[in-house]
């Protein structure tokens, strides 16, 4: 009991100091359980035992027998599926050969890359060889997305990276479980007739319960025939049955099968899709923190100091420096990508909880087996994947700084609101080559806006799903434009130190333009015009106009004329290299002008 309690609030506390610290988790994690099992076994206690045991002897233990195996697979089902819930199409409309091409060619050239080097740096066996490489093809959602979170990078980079570390989690589980039947059976020509066989198997499975389940709950739940107190625990319920089902159809094809559960279900048109993806969000928090722990404290002293020789920093360095870049470079070869942004995604390369997860069952398994050279398999991996979290997490920043792709100015906009007025506004930006999010709670307007061509998202503004959105890293101005002040406001106090860099706005008040008390006007969208007076203008007049302006007496003529007219509201000013300003913006800091525009909404004056 004390163990359990233990292993629970020790990953609690190491989740809020990665939080605290800005670092991913698996760094605390990983490092906590070396210390309560092999560690404490080492130089603590006298008797040689673990503060926490999740095998001992076979039989005993928090996880005794296969407990423990199956304990880290319906685990790894549940943190998978999440992952795929927050896998959206539209995310990868210019890069989805580059995905394509990463999680098939570039895992390739990264299997047989590694297992060549394993076999001649350690003289395993090749078929070692090739389930160690098998292990370290997946990189992990789990520790990319903290890494990247406080990197500003542009969309395409931070998508690509995202979407490669979740898809190829089962892909290389796959290919292990493949090369671990190998190596269980014997080898020999029996394997290699069945393997296509197998394989196919997997895949037929996999996706057919994936997809059929998904679409069942989907039909479930918008029927409402679960109650809604239910809806989270049913959810759940329904992944491991997916997961056991595949499972017993065709061996280790239930990780495929959640993946393609969780990306039917993050595609569709689910109505409570956001209950759910919160509550798996807290679950498998919970469920990292603890695997993470239990198999790191599952090592033994002895297969860490396995590690203790020359090779092993060798076998790192030209996976990480070698392998990766190579499998990046022939896998992006004629795409958009620039060099410098291929390099970044060469040099992010994490492996996660399914690399460890895997080959602590794997290693495990195989020296029960009596196979010579297994006991290399789980200190190995365990080795590239703290290795490498750890350079990317103390490196990517600096990384990203030096090759030039950190956003020196992040100058996409997020708009809170996707309002008539939010939308003639989005597609404006838009037109000018500005990146624009829109935010809102309700499902019409992002409907709406959706078919405007906007990248919109229904979110609500009090979940903490918004600020941790990598793919919002290059955001750097703020809009609350919502009808309610006090939604505007909560937006620009929470939210200002993550999408307010360059500077974050909100519409005036109510209150404030009949007092014309302003608690912070360089904050304001625009001085005199609130809601409910913007809407009016828009829809009389659902346009946005532009007129020159040469000097700044000049705007000031015209924008007092602006003002003049009820119906016509100035918004923005745009220089003559195209770039927008907001009018507290450009007022602020701008002194002279040359062939410039003064933007503004509704009914044309013709000025």
């Amino acid at each position: 009991m004390i163990e359990l309690a233990g292993i629970v609030i020790l990953g609690i506390l190491a989740q809020w100091f990665a939080w605290k610290f800005k670092i991913p988790a698996i760094l605390p994690l990983i490092l906590i359980g070396l210390f309560v099992g092999p560690i404490a076994a080492e130089f603590f206690n006298e008797d040689g035992s673990k503060w926490i045991e999740p095998i001992w002897n076979g039989t005993k233990g928090l996880f005794p027998g296969e407990a423990l195996y199956y304990f880290v697979s319906l685990a790894i089902s549940i943190i998978l599926f999440e992952g795929g819930l927050t896998l959206r199409r539209d995310e990868i409309k210019n890069i989805g050969p580059v995905i394509t091409k990463l999680i098939t060619l570039g895992s390739s050239i990264t299997f047989f890359g590694a297992g060549i080097i394993a076999h001649y740096l350690f003289n395993l066996s090749w078929e070692l060889s090739f389930l160690f490489s098998g292990l370290i093809i997946v990189t992990g959602p789990t520790v990319i997305t903290p890494i990247l979170r406080n990197i500003p990078l542009k969309k395409d980079v931070s998508a690509v990276l995202k979407w490669e570390g979740i898809l190829i989690d089962p892909i290389g589980a796959l290919v292990a479980v493949l090369v671990f039947e190998f190596i269980s059976v014997g080898g020999g020509a029996g394997f290699t007739q069945t393997a296509l066989l197998e394989f196919l198997k997997i895949i037929l499975f996999g996706s057919t319960f994936g997809f059929t389940f998904a679409h069942a709950l989907i039909f479930i739940f918008n029927k409402k025939w679960v109650p809604h107190y239910l809806l989270n625990v049913v959810s759940l319920s329904t992944v491991l049955l997916v997961f056991v089902l595949s499972e017993l159809f065709a061996h280790e094809s239930g990780l495929l099968a959640v993946v393609v559960m969780g990306m039917v279900l993050g595609n569709s048109k689910l109505k409570n899709l956001k209950d759910i993806l919160y509550f798996k969000e807290s679950l498998s928090v919970l469920l990292i923190s603890m695997l993470f722990i239990l198999l790191a404290a599952n090592m033994d002293i002895k297969e860490l100091m396995l590690l203790y020789r020359w090779e092993t920093a060798l076998l790192f360095a030209l996976i990480v420096f070698v392998i990766r870049p190579l499998a990046v470079f022939i896998s992006t070869y004629k795409s958009n990508l620039k060099t410098n942004e291929k390099l970044f995604i060469s040099w992010v390369g994490p492996r996660g909880i399914v690399a460890a997860g895997i080959a602590s069952l794997f290693g495990s398994k195989l020296i029960k087996l009596g196979v010579e050279g297994a006991e290399y398999i789980t200190p190995l991996v365990f080795m590239v994947v703290l290795g490498t979290v750890l350079l990317n997490a103390t490196t990517a920043r600096l990384f990203a700084k030096v090759i030039g792709v950190f956003l020196k100015r992040s100058n996409a906009i997020i708009i809170i609101g996707a309002s008539d007025l939010a939308r003639l506004i989005g597609v404006y930006l838009k037109n000018n080559n500005r990146r624009v999010v829109l935010i809102d709670s309700n499902k019409d307007n992002i409907d709406k806006a959706k078919k405007q061509g906007l990248e919109s998202f229904e979110v609500n503004v009090y979940d903490d799903a918004l600020s941790n959105n990598i793919e919002l890293n290059d955001v750097g101005y703020l809009l609350a434009i919502t009808g309610s002040d006090s939604i505007n406001k909560y937006a620009i106090s929470n939210f200002s130190p993550i999408f307010g860099e360059q500077g974050a706005y909100r519409l005036v008040s109510s209150q404030e333009v009949l007092t014309n008390e302003y608690e912070d006007k360089d904050q304001l969208f625009t001085i005199k015009d609130d809601y409910l007076s913007l809407m009016e203008a828009v829809r009389e007049f659902p346009e946005i106009h532009e007129t020159q302006i040469n000097s700044i007496e000049e705007y000031k003529e015209k924008i007092t004329e602006i003002y003049s007219e009820v119906k016509s509201i100035p918004v923005f000013v745009k220089n003559n290299s195209n770039e927008i300003l907001l009018i507290a913006e450009f007022e602020k800091n701008v002194t002279v002008i040359e062939d410039w525009k003064l933007v503004y909404i509704g009914k044309d004056l013709k000025i």
